[in-house]
C-alpha cells in the first residue's frame, strides 16, 4: 500500500494540547443493521463534543442484512464504503484506515460494545503524547471457558515466538495518531493480522482498561471456526514457533528411535533376546508417519501464506462509496476501488 500524506491546516506544528485535530472513527460492520443506527448516533454525538472537524467511515464488509438500506443515504458526517464481498474484519479495518482523513483515528465496532464514554480519555492520552492508545479488557467473564482458554493460550504462543509482544486482551478499540495510520497503510501484507501489525509498527503506546458493553441485538458473527482461522493467521504471521516446535519433535523422535535401536542390539547380544518383530516396526512406522504428516501440515500453512502474498491481490475492493470527499488525497484508495457497473461513488 502507498502511504497517505494528507494536507493539514498548519496546526500540526503546534503542541498536541493546543491543536484542533480532525477526528475520524473507522467502523467496520457486518450484518449489524440492528445496532449500527444507535451506535452511529452515540459516536457522532461524542465527536461533536470533542472537535469541530470529524468524520465516521463505515465499512460494510459485504453485509447481507439491511445495512445498505440503512446507510442510503448516509447521515451527515458519515462516509459509507461497501466492499464488493465479505473480505473479513481485518480487510475492513484496512479499508477504513486507507480512507480515513483524520489527524486522530479511532477503530470501533459497530455493535455498540465499545463505550463512547472512553473517547475523551483516549483523546487526552493522545494530547499527552501517546501515538497509539488501546483499550484493554479488564475481564472476560461474559465469554465461555473454551474461548477464555483459547485466548490465553493464543497470546502465550504468539508472544513466545515473536520479537514484538502483542498486548493480551487488547481488541480493536484503539486510537491512532496520523503517523501510525500512515505506517499501517504502508505495510504490504495480504494476510493481515491487525493486532500484530499494531504492535509491529511501534510508536508511543498507551493502554486504558475498559469493559465492553453488552450487545443490544443479535450475536457476534465471529464463530469459533473464524476465530481459530484468525488465530492461525496471527501465529503464522508473527511467530516461527510452530516450525521450531516440530523441528524439535522431529529431533526427539529421531534420537528416540536411535536409542531404541541401540537398546535392541545390546539386548540381543547381551541377553540373547530375539529382535522384536512386526509390532515394533509397525508402531515405529505409524509414529514416524504421524510426525511427518503433522510437520508437513505446519510447513504447508507457511507455504500457503507465501503463496497468498506473491499473488499480490488487493486486500479489499470497494463496490460503492457514499459521502466521499471531492478530491481523493492519493491514488491509494483508487488502487483498491472496484467501480461496479450501474453504481456511482
Amino acid at each position: 500500500m502507498m502511504r497517505r500524506d494528507l494536507p493539514h491546516d498548519g496546526s500540526a506544528e503546534l503542541p498536541r494540547a493546543l491543536r484542533d485535530p480532525m477526528l475520524t472513527v473507522v467502523m467496520p460492520a457486518y450484518n449489524e443493521a440492528r445496532n449500527l443506527g444507535a451506535t452511529l448516533g452515540l459516536v457522532c454525538a461524542a465527536l461533536r463534543r470533542l472537535a469541530t472537524r470529524w468524520e465516521v467511515v463505515v465499512v460494510d464488509d459485504g453485509s447481507r442484512d439491511d445495512t445498505a438500506q440503512l446507510m442510503s443515504p448516509p447521515p451527515s458526517g458519515v462516509r459509507y464504503l461497501r466492499l464488493a464481498r465479505n473480505f473479513g474484519k481485518e480487510a475492513a479495518l484496512t479499508a477504513g484506515l486507507v480512507h480515513a482523513r483524520g489527524d486522530v483515528v479511532w477503530l470501533m465496532d459497530a455493535d455498540g460494545q465499545h463505550p463512547v464514554d472512553l473517547m475523551p480519555e483516549m483523546l487526552q492520552a493522545w494530547r499527552d503524547g501517546a501515538d497509539h492508545v488501546c483499550a484493554v479488557r479488564q475481564a472476560r467473564d461474559d465469554e465461555t471457558w473454551l474461548k477464555r482458554l483459547g485466548t490465553t493460550w493464543f497470546y502465550r504462543v504468539v508472544n513466545m515466538g515473536s520479537p514484538v509482544p502483542i498486548t493480551p486482551d487488547a481488541g480493536d478499540y484503539r486510537l491512532f495518531d496520523r503517523c501510525v495510520v500512515n505506517a499501517l497503510n504502508a505495510l504490504p501484507e495480504r494476510n493481515r493480522f491487525m493486532k500484530g501489525l499494531y504492535a509491529w509498527v511501534g510508536f508511543e503506546p498507551r493502554a486504558i482498561a475498559y469493559q465492553p458493553l453488552p450487545r443490544a441485538h443479535g450475536k457476534s458473527s465471529f464463530s469459533t471456526l473464524r476465530l481459530a482461522r484468525l488465530a492461525m493467521t496471527g501465529i503464522t504471521a508473527f511467530s516461527n514457533l510452530p516450525l521450531r516446535l516440530w523441528s524439535g519433535i522431529g529431533a526427539i523422535a529421531a534420537l528416540g528411535a536411535l536409542a531404541y535401536g541401540c537398546w535392541v542390539v545390546v539386548e540381543h547380544f547381551a541377553a540373547g533376546h530375539p529382535v522384536p518383530g512386526w509390532p515394533t516396526i509397525v508402531a515405529g512406522l505409524m509414529f514416524t508417519a504421524g510426525v511427518q504428516l503433522l510437520s508437513i501440515g505446519v510447513l504447508g500453512e507457511y507455504v500457503g501464506r507465501i503463496f497468498d502474498e506473491v499473488k499480490q491481490r488487493p486486500v479489499f475492493l470497494v463496490a460503492h462509496d457514499s459521502g466521499a470527499p471531492a478530491e481523493e488525497p492519493t491514488a491509494t484508495a483508487a488502487a483498491h476501488r472496484l467501480d461496479m457497473a450501474g453504481e456511482s461513488a
